[in-house]
Parts: structure tokens; C-alpha cells; sequence
């Protein structure tokens, strides 16, 4: 009884270490963070990086995913060592990858574990990553897949361009702060904060408890954090929940209402020109109403990446870089590629206070 206890034990953590490298190439953070206990610990010392609970390890892991172009890990067995409801261990880890910034590599790798056994079976309690050997040499290889232009995944049935890695770099601290003065001139409302973090905590304070809030469609929101605290933490009337819930064939003009005239909308932007200006981009158009006027605040959350210099840059980023990375995620999600059906640019807000941008000095989104 004891050996075969011994087996199952050691099968399990090998499939634990399976689906860790599963979920992180199908891009599955919820997943990931899951098999971790609740105050396990993700540590890459070389990053750097070190999140410990399942939330830090979901929207820390979201953070990194977004900078990838493509990503493949392949992990190898390693020794466990079982003690009771506890073990050790160490898997042998081979990396490729490459980030929207051109950053590129091999690597091999070393997970030095600790495993602890829960009601919901073996969860990891920490992972630490030691790199032991990096090449930072040119990728001669290619993935195949939208992003690399290889797929016939637009809606006209070409395939979808790689997406401008230029336009993934932060802009300056001298910038953003041209780019705020520029907004506030224009009647909106403009603060720079450090990180995703930041603009978490300060959406909380500007929108009171009870409130009805929209929140766009937006990766930014979703890698914040922010998406989630409005439609799952209880403290708001989260408007995208109650659309979900309403038979479309019956009550579409009632999600249209809902979905127009809000108390409060929060979204991002596909792009903001130095000179003020905001564009934001949509394939079908419901969340751009509440947007243009229809709710009566706005609360915009921007990644330092998304400044540039004037519209027409503005419209070559949403085109160039924004579409083919919106067209991979809605591939995955939707099954269906994405599409620039409909865009809005605000220049000004005639209504001083109700339009909030909030810029991060860190990139956050696409």
C-alpha cells in the first residue's frame, strides 16, 4: 500500500509539472496560478521577478505574456524526493522566445520545487527559476501563427502581419508629462502614475462604491487587475455581468441602454497623441458610445507605449500593431479574427471633469 502510495504521489507532482508547462504555453494564467497553494511562490531571481499568492501569480505572469511574440518551454523530469504531505524537487527546463521588442533567446533552465499535498491534491509551494545557460544569438526560425504573418486568419481570408515592435516602447518620463499637459488643455482630466498597480488603486478612489461601471473590452484592464476588480469584486453595479446575463434575442435593446449610458465607463486606448488626442478602436462599436458621451464620467487607463506623435501615427499603430495582436487573442478566444470596423478619436472633452486618463510610466496592453 505504501509503494503504490509512493507511485501515485510521484505520477501526480509529474503531471502537476505537465500542466505548469501546458498553461503557460496556451497562455492560461487562471490555470497556472491555480496549481500553486494559496501562498505558494513563483520566484525568477534573473528576471527579476517573485510573486507569491495566486493573484500575484496570474497578473504577473499576464504582465510577462503580453510582451511575447511567441513563447515555447519544454520541460523535462527530475528527481522528487517525498516527505509525508510535503516534497522536493527539481525539473529541467528548455526554452525559446521572443517579445514584441525584438528581444530574443535559448535558454535552459533548472525549477527547483516545493510540492505540498492539499485537499485538491499536489499544488506547487514554490518554484524558484535558475537560468544556466542563455543564448541571446538571432532566432532563425519562425512561429506559425498570425502574429508571424504565416496564417489566412483576416476576415478577407490574408494572413495577418506581425505586429510593429516599435511601437511597443515606452515613451520618456519628458513625454508623458508633454502628453499630460497636453489632455488637460484639451478639458480632460490627466494623471501619470507609476505602474498598473497604481491605476488600480486610483480607480478605486475615483469611483465611488454602488456605482454602475462598463468596462470596455481591453487587455489592459484585464492584465491590470482592474477588469476583474469591477466585475467580480462586489463593490460596484458591474454592468458587463448583467449584459451577459440577458438573452440576446430577447433583450438586445436593453443591452444597448445598459451598454450606452452608463454612470461610469473605464477602458483604454489604442493610442494618444502628444498633442491630446485619444483613439480608440472597435469591431463592433457597443462600447464606443459610453466612451464618446453617453456615460457620465470616463476613466481611461494608457501604457507609456501607446504616445505617439500625432493621428496619423495614431492610426497606423491601431492598424499595425494593435489589430494583429487583438486579431491572435480574438483567434483564441472567439474563434474569429478582429476587425477595425469602427474607430473614435476624442480631440477634447466639452465637459470638464468627466474624462480621467490615467498614464502609466511602466507598458501595459497592446
Amino acid at each position: 500500500m505504501n509503494d503504490f502510495r509512493t507511485i501515485a504521489d510521484r505520477v501526480e507532482i509529474e503531471a502537476l509539472r505537465g500542466e505548469f508547462t501546458d498553461a503557460a504555453m496556451m497562455r492560461d494564467r487562471p490555470r497556472l496560478a491555480s496549481l500553486f497553494t494559496p501562498d505558494g511562490a513563483l520566484r525568477m531571481p534573473e528576471i527579476p521577478a517573485e510573486q507569491v499568492g495566486r493573484e500575484e501569480i496570474r497578473a504577473g505572469g499576464e504582465r510577462l505574456q503580453s510582451q511575447w511574440d511567441f513563447f515555447v518551454q519544454t520541460t523535462h523530469p527530475g528527481t522528487i524526493l517525498l516527505d509525508g504531505d510535503t516534497a522536493t524537487g527539481r525539473a529541467y527546463v528548455q526554452e525559446l522566445a521572443r517579445t514584441l521588442d525584438g528581444r530574443q533567446g535559448l535558454n535552459y533552465a533548472v525549477y527547483h520545487d516545493r510540492y505540498q499535498r492539499t485537499e485538491e491534491g499536489w499544488k506547487f509551494a514554490e518554484r524558484v527559476y535558475e537560468v544556466r545557460y542563455l543564448d541571446t544569438s538571432p532566432l532563425a526560425g519562425t512561429a506559425p501563427d498570425a502574429t508571424q504573418g504565416s496564417g489566412t486568419d483576416q476576415a478577407d481570408g490574408t494572413a495577418t502581419p506581425a505586429p510593429d515592435a516599435s511601437f511597443a516602447d515606452p515613451a520618456s518620463a519628458e513625454r508623458l508629462e508633454r502628453v499630460a499637459a497636453a489632455l488637460r488643455a484639451n478639458g480632460f482630466a490627466a494623471e501619470i502614475l507609476d505602474d498598473a498597480e497604481a491605476a488600480r488603486t486610483r480607480v478605486r478612489d475615483l469611483i465611488p462604491e454602488g456605482a454602475d461601471v462598463f468596462t470596455g473590452a481591453s487587455e489592459t484592464l484585464r492584465l491590470s487587475g482592474i477588469d476583474e476588480d469591477i466585475n467580480a469584486g462586489g463593490r460596484y453595479r458591474a454592468i458587463r455581468p448583467r449584459v451577459l446575463a440577458i438573452d440576446r434575442a430577447t433583450g438586445a435593446d436593453e443591452i444597448r441602454r445598459l451598454l450606452a449610458c452608463p454612470e461610469f465607463v473605464v477602458n483604454s486606448v489604442a493610442a494618444v497623441t502628444e498633442s491630446g488626442s485619444l483613439v480608440l478602436a472597435s469591431g463592433s462599436g457597443s462600447q464606443l458610445p459610453a466612451n464618446a458621451g453617453g456615460a457620465a464620467h470616463a476613466i481611461w487607463i494608457v501604457g507609456a507605449q501607446k504616445v505617439v506623435p500625432d493621428l496619423n501615427t495614431a492610426l497606423r499603430r491601431v492598424e499595425e500593431h494593435a489589430l494583429p495582436l487583438e486579431n491572435t487573442r480574438a483567434q483564441a478566444v472567439y474563434g474569429m479574427p478582429s476587425a477595425i470596423n469602427r474607430l473614435l478619436i476624442l480631440n477634447a472633452e466639452p465637459r470638464p471633469g468627466r474624462g480621467t486618463v490615467l498614464l502609466l510610466r511602466e507598458a501595459i496592453g497592446y
